[in-house]
This record gives C-alpha cells, sequence and structure tokens, in this order.
C-alpha cells in the first residue's frame, strides 16, 4: 500500500462537491506552486512526494491553515509501479472522489551518448513516462466516475532535442503522445491535456542547462515566466477548459516559435 499520511484529523463526512486533485511532485517547486494555486481554486489535494518529506509537510501545514481538511499526503516511489493502484485508492478513501491527476513529478539530468546507462534510462523513462501512464490507467476509473480530466507535465524537448539529453527528450516525447493517445482512449469521460513549460525555473544542484541568458532571448517575450503561469494553465485545464482534450498548451514564451 502506498503511505498515506492525513491531515490534522481524520477523514471526516465531506461538506459537498468539493473537487479533489492528486499532484504528484507536489513537495517542491513546480509541483508545490501547482497544488497551491489548485487548493486556492477550492480543491482539496493530495500531495505526493518521494523524498521531499519535512517541504511535503510544510506545504501541508500551509494549506490546513488556510482550509482543514482539505489535504493529504503520500508518500510513493512512483518508480514501484505495483503501487500506483494503492496511491489512488488511498486518494479516494480519504476523500470520496477523485477529479484531477497531475502527472508533474519528473526527473531531469543530462545523458550524453556513450556514458548512458540503465540506471539513467529506466530514472529518466519511468519518472516521465511509465509512472505517468500507469498512474493515469490506475486513476481513470475514478476519474470516469467525476468526470475528471488529466493534466501531464511535458516540455518542448519532446518536440525538440536537447544536446546532451537524449533520453529524457525521449521519455518527454512519450509522455506527449500518451496525452494525445489516452485523450482518445478515455473520452468522452475523462479530458487528457498536457502543459509544455518554457523558462520558467531553472534545474538545481548544478545540473548541466543552457545558458540562462540566451534561453530567455530565445522567446518572444525576452523574459521568463513563473511557475504561477504554468499553475494557472494547470487550472485552466482542469476547470475551465470543458472542450479541450487532446491538447498541449505551451506555455514558453514564444520560444517554440523558434527565435
Amino acid at each position: 500500500m502506498a503511505a498515506a499520511q492525513s491531515g490534522p484529523a481524520a477523514p471526516f463526512p465531506r461538506r459537498g462537491p468539493v473537487r479533489v486533485a492528486l499532484v504528484t511532485g507536489a513537495a517542491r517547486r513546480v509541483g508545490a506552486v501547482i497544488a497551491r494555486t489548485l487548493h486556492g481554486a477550492g480543491f482539496d489535494v493530495a500531495l505526493h512526494f518521494r523524498s521531499s518529506a519535512a517541504e511535503a509537510a510544510r506545504l501541508q501545514e500551509e494549506l490546513e491553515a488556510a482550509r482543514a481538511h482539505s489535504t493529504l499526503l503520500l508518500q510513493c516511489d512512483l518508480a514501484d509501479t505495483a503501487r500506483l493502484p494503492a496511491l489512488v485508492a488511498s486518494v479516494v478513501e480519504h476523500f470520496g472522489r477523485l477529479d484531477a491527476l497531475v502527472n508533474n513529478a519528473s526527473s531531469f539530468f543530462a545523458t550524453p551518448l556513450g556514458a548512458v546507462d540503465e540506471d539513467a534510462w529506466n530514472a529518466l523513462l519511468d519518472s516521465n513516462a511509465k509512472a505517468p501512464f500507469f498512474l493515469s490507467q490506475a486513476a481513470a476509473p475514478a476519474l470516469a466516475h467525476s468526470g475528471g480530466a488529466i493534466v501531464n507535465l511535458v516540455d518542448i524537448y519532446a518536440e525538440r532535442p536537447l544536446k546532451e539529453h537524449t533520453v529524457y527528450c525521449m521519455a518527454k516525447a512519450a509522455l506527449a503522445m500518451m496525452t494525445l493517445s489516452l485523450a482518445r482512449e478515455l473520452g468522452p469521460a475523462v479530458r487528457v491535456n498536457g502543459v509544455a513549460p518554457g523558462p520558467v525555473l531553472w534545474p538545481e544542484g548544478g545540473k548541466a542547462y543552457a545558458d540562462q541568458h540566451a534561453l530567455v532571448q530565445s522567446t518572444a517575450l525576452k523574459r521568463a515566466g513563473k511557475p504561477e503561469d504554468v499553475a494557472a494553465a494547470v487550472l485552466w485545464l482542469l476547470r475551465d477548459a470543458h472542450y479541450t482534450t487532446g491538447d498541449i498548451v505551451r506555455v514558453d514564451g514564444g520560444r517554440s516559435l523558434g527565435f
């Protein structure tokens, strides 16, 4: 079973048809901003994390202070696909429903050709393609019951290769095709879309990446975006885009135009 940690109080009778979102990789960075945005829009939120327990607990405390009994912490290594049905079941058991799945959790690191091993391959494919697929498969019945939606965090590099990141690009390309295919497979009950962010948050820990100034200058808007821009697109796709499915929304300042 997935390790579920409830909020300050045990589950209680629901107040009404409050929509529930499961956000993977919700403890930090863009995932945390997405969780805050959905929560601020009235969603109850299941906050998945793998190892960022302290950050996840702080986020839960923040959201619970704003609205009690509105969150659930879920610890799980998404590479362990056998645990993913239990992860979804924990959300449905706690809240009584599931309306939205945001596949945000992702690994990103360089894989120069000639130095790629199976560990790197598995880490990038597992987090960016395999886990989103099996989690979506597990969540599909609950989402169909509620008329819900899935949003996948894709990348411009699903379409354009980034030097020395072949495996990451392949994984995101698989996720992009999964978005289109699941929109057809799960319709009409479940909408499936993606968001492809541009330069909104730089990698941590000295991970190799393109020159930041040049990357920003490659956008039509000549400025970096913010995680809030990505979160706003996710919220729109989940809450307001009732006739949108099989689409990948680019939130990249026009970088995909090829400047």
